[in-house]
């Protein structure tokens, strides 16, 4: 069985060394891509509920209108 690398979480945060940067940013990408993949979905169907309401009310408004006008 390989043996890790860091003996410690901490060791591993204060990784030092020449790609260090590169590391950490690729860290935060990729942390960057999970929030956006699992934030995405929610915001769509947010999104096609409140169109979904405004479809609803718009229909709403027209059709008493359409009554109205039928009544005059």
């Amino acid at each position: 069985m390989p043996s890790l690398q860091f003996s410690s979480l901490a060791e591993f945060l204060q990784m030092g060394g020449v790609y260090t940067f590169h590391i950490w940013a690729v860290y935060l990408l990729f942390a960057i891509f999970i929030g956006y993949n699992l934030m995405q979905p929610r915001m769509a169907r947010r999104h096609f509920i409140r169109e979904q309401k405004r479809r609803a009310s718009r229909d709403a408004e027209l059709a008493s209108k359409s009554r109205e006008n039928i009544n005059s």
